[in-house]
């Protein structure tokens, strides 16, 4: 019985023998769509940091459901799972002339296209001259490098197979001594102790695999999630304010990743924090200073992990408690081709579809600033309001390995059936967004990503928006609301904007990133006639691994939006403002305590705050700790 078994045995080592020999080509992996979630390409940019960084960039692999950490804020978009998903494409294997016919040899020798020198060498001479059962074609090549077809396969299996049946057959010796089972049995109790507790290891390991699959969360879901705890302050401000007091805030949010197939991706994220601010801004760090507009929290002194519209439901002027949670993401993403990748969602921003070139952005990671993050072009329309303000439908295209292009149609209150007819303001309703999926406030956005060389990504934006009041979206700066200064809180307002995101890598540890946004801004009513152009631009150095590994660092000057042009009956500058170009710099370093927490001291200094010399220079210091699980 033994001789059989061990027979058996070889049998398998030939046939394992053959399998590894046997140039058969492997099948690729492809990616669909490069970067976020939801979704960044450019390490949280556009391109997760650029626009090749979108969150929806993320790729369903094995790991399926991990939220893209490139973008280390824990966002989660189509971009992050885009990058996660991986397709097998079977390539056509290089099949031999139906006219080739397998001839027998004897000696590895035989074959002209076989060398000592080659690295399978010795195992193809063992399996030729001491089992014979390797064939090689009419012409004496063996073709070593050719993938193998199925009928190839079976030649060479049932060649070794009448060669091992040769061996059992003529065998004559006992292939197990008595004197080897005997030293098999002395060894057996010498390690009876060592047995007996490996034993009961491997029934402890089995016990609890069992009560893990017996309680785990789920099969096809996976939970990831960061907290931020910041402590915030500032000075200066608007002339005859006093410094606002330290604030303490904090956000948390958590991740729901699910996939149906193992190629789409379901993103549920929910979320609470504690920043204040409602309709009027009170109790925020901004209206402290007198830096933000009259209405909302738009404002320039802003952090980067803090909500557009704090303690606000602004599709109905309603209010958020602090602390309260809220649903802030909910997004489909489904490959539908090769090069085609589909998302849709309730709960979606611009950033989640469009990769983040810029490496700055990273909420909880990177720049302390709402200003440094993300060209303004993808925060316009509230696209990056951080509680999932629209609605959202669009395509992922990847038109080479290095470009693609993106798109997306969003709307802000697609729930609501119909405009309410209460005003809040006149001419402004308690839904001042309107209602219906193609009546209310609206956008189209598209952003083609470029990458000419691993060293280099550019990211061009566009979008298209309309919105039912006069305001940009972005809570960039005080004068977002009352975009048409002058004009009515009231007046609907059109908006073309355009925006280029640059990432150049010259060393591996050192980026030079910048981008460059106009907006034009329309009135879209008949019985007015206004437009304003606002301008902004960024340029910084960020610094990877900083001092120590995982260290980050980043110095970031540029000019907040701005207006530069006005016409009709819009003012260049809101009464009472004397009007200046303001600037922007800041700088911060991430230190990482452990792989799961990181603490950011940093600090923004604005010039001519909020476009208004009569504003004080004002700092804003942040000392931020983020978990990561």
């Amino acid at each position: 019985m033994a001789k059989y078994l061990l027979a058996s045995a070889s049998g398998m080592g030939f046939l394992c023998l053959i399998v590894g020999l046997s140039p058969v080509q492997a099948l690729p992996n492809l990616e669909i769509a490069d970067k976020n979630v939801v979704v960044n390409q450019n390490n949280g940019n556009y391109q997760k940091n650029d626009s090749h960084q979108s969150h929806l960039t993320n790729n369903i692999s094995s790991e399926l459901l991990i939220v893209n950490e490139n973008q280390t804020n824990q966002d989660s978009g189509v971009d992050s799972a885009v990058k996660f998903q991986q397709h097998l494409t079977p390539q056509s294997a290089n099949a031999s002339p139906s006219s080739d016919k397998l001839a027998q040899v004897t000696s590895v020798s035989q074959l002209s296209d076989v060398q000592p020198t080659d690295w399978a060498f010795q195992a193809l001479q063992s399996l030729v001259e001491r089992y014979g059962c390797i064939a090689g074609y009419p012409n004496q090549t063996y073709r070593g490098n050719r993938a193998m077809t199925r009928y190839e396969f079976a030649a060479g299996l049932n060649a070794c197979l009448d060669r091992i049946n040769e061996l059992i057959a003529t065998a004559t010796a006992d292939l197990v001594k008595k004197e080897d089972l005997a030293t098999l049995q002395k060894l057996q109790e010498q390690f009876a102790a060592e047995l007996t507790t490996l034993r009961s290891r491997v029934d402890a390991v089995e016990v609890r695999t069992a009560k893990l699959d017996a309680n785990q969360f789920s099969t096809t879901t996976k939970l990831n999630g960061e907290v931020i705890i910041a402590g915030v302050g500032a000075t200066g401000g608007a002339r005859n304010n006093s410094d606002s007091n330290i604030i303490l805030v904090n956000r948390v949010r958590l991740n729901l990743t699910t996939s149906f197939t193992g190629k789409d991706l379901l993103i549920t994220g929910l979320q609470a924090y504690n920043f204040l601010g409602g309709a009027n801004g009170q109790g925020s760090l901004q209206q402290s200073l007198g830096l933000a507009a009259p209405l909302l929290s738009a404002s320039s002194a802003r952090t980067s992990f803090e909500p557009q519209f704090p303690g606000l439901n602004v599709n109905t002027l309603s209010s958020v408690g602090a602390n309260d949670v809220q649903l802030y993401k909910l997004l489909y993403i489904f490959p539908v081709a090769n090069k085609l990748t589909l998302f849709a969602g309730t709960a979606a921003e611009t950033s989640d579809a469009f990769p983040t070139i810029t490496p700055f952005y990273g909420e909880g990671q990177e720049s302390i600033s709402r200003f440094a993050g993300l060209n303004p072009v993808l925060r316009v329309s509230g696209g990056t309001s951080g509680t999932g303000l629209a609605s959202a439908a669009g395509f992922i295209y990847s038109i080479s390995p290095n470009l693609d292009l993106r798109a997306l149609y969003g709307s802000v209150n697609a729930n609501l059936p119909q405009k309410s007819a209460d005003e809040a303001l006149p001419g402004v309703s308690t839904t001042p967004l309107g209602g219906g999926v193609f009546s209310g406030s609206s956008i189209v956005a598209a952003q083609l990503t470029f990458k000419p060389s691993p060293d280099l990504d550019i990211g061009l934006n566009y979008a298209n928006s309309y919105h039912e009041i006069n305001i940009l979206g972005t809570g960039l700066i005080s004068g977002d609301v009352g975009a048409l200064a002058g004009v009515d809180a009231g007046t609907p307002v059109k908006l073309n904007s355009f925006g280029g995101t640059v990432t150049w890598r010259f060393s591996p540890k050192i980026a030079l990133s910048g981008y460059g946004a106009a907006l034009f801004v329309d009135a879209s009513s008949n019985s007015v006639n206004a437009s304003t152009t606002f301008t902004s631009w960024m340029v910084g150095l960020h610094f990877k691994d900083l001092f120590k590994s995982g260290n980050n660092a980043g110095i970031i000057f540029g000019q907040p939006l701005y207006r530069s042009d006005a016409g009709g009956s819009a003012q260049l500058s809101p009464t009472g403002d004397n009007r200046a170009t303001p600037y922007h710099l800041e700088g911060y370093y991430r230190f990482r305590v452990s792989d799961n927490i990181s603490i950011t001291p940093g600090a923004f200094v604005l010039f001519n705050p909020e476009g208004n010399s009569n504003n004080e220079t004002t700092t804003v210091g942040v000392l931020r700790t983020t978990f990561t699980f």
